[in-house]
């Protein structure tokens, strides 16, 4: 059994469809791991969403902080609906929208495999978060996005304050677990999170450092896939795999094999969207 992690699609079908033919996947014997950012900007969500849908038992998904935006948006009121984009509308009034919305709530912000040894998130960690602890604070959020207050949730979940803290409670420690699950590039060292901070490593202002980078770092057990960072690009080292090389933007869609610790990791690239 092969396993492949894709990079975000954000409404790219048909290079998935491309990638997917590159890599030979065979549903029979190969799973995928999908890195989050399914929908948005790429005009293909609804098709997107409905081939990664179909692909749901032979698939696993961490949301993304565009997909956590269509789950809100799923929330409004019709007429709110009508106000996003064209490509999110078409999710959002399709005929199996209630299928397509219900079955993306119930994907996971982080992803771990420990007997293969990766862990799967869309953004990043908290530089002093063990895998362990990531997982705590993902099971939190988690439970409450499919749980009765999850209006409440993703009406909230908006802002870049506060900074993570464990003394955070209610709607505030929420908001700032999903900011680090799914919007972290750089971050100081104690770990605040620079959200306009968004280009390529050796832009940032000083003091500021990429989040698997930062000083005082601790070690983890299981090395990290993840995408958001399209200015990064492909970037494999330091126990970090960030696959999200800016397929809606022109550049490749990216798939890397999860190989067992110590053997080089494969990788697989298609054209992205024609822009």
């Amino acid at each position: 059994m092969t396993t492949w992690a894709i990079g975000d699609l954000q409404g790219c079908c048909d290079p998935l469809q491309r990638l997917l033919e590159k890599i030979n996947f065979d549903p029979a014997a190969d799973r995928l791991w999908f890195c989050g950012d399914l929908v948005n900007r790429g005009g293909q969500s609804l098709e997107t969403l409905r081939l990664v849908h179909s692909l749901s038992i032979h698939s696993t998904v961490v949301l993304g902080n565009h997909d956590l935006s269509l789950l809100s948006i799923a929330e409004r009121r019709e007429s709110d609906q009508r106000k996003v984009n064209p490509d999110l509308q078409a999710v959002l009034f399709a005929h199996d929208r209630d299928a397509l919305i219900g079955w993306l709530r119930e994907q996971n912000l982080l992803h771990t495999d420990h007997a293969n040894g990766w862990a799967m998130v869309h953004a990043g960690l908290m530089p002093k978060w063990t895998i362990s602890i990531a997982e705590a604070r993902a099971r939190e959020v988690e439970a409450r996005l499919r749980g009765p207050d999850r209006e409440r949730l993703l009406r909230n979940m908006y802002g870049d304050r506060p900074a993570w803290s464990p003394k955070l409670k209610g709607m505030d420690r929420d908001r700032a677990i999903i900011n680090v699950f799914t919007r972290m590039r750089y971050c100081t060292q104690r770990g605040r999170i620079a959200f306009d901070a968004k280009g390529p490593p050796g832009s940032q202002l000083p003091g500021l450092y990429p989040w698997f980078a930062a000083p005082g770092l601790v070690k983890r057990d299981l090395r990290i896939v993840c995408g958001h960072w399209s200015t990064l690009g492909l970037l494999i080292g330091m126990g970090v795999h960030a696959i999200d090389t800016g397929a809606v933007w022109g550049g490749p869609l990216t798939a890397l094999e999860l190989v067992p610790q110590g053997e080089a990791p494969r990788i697989v690239q298609v054209p992205g969207r024609k822009v």
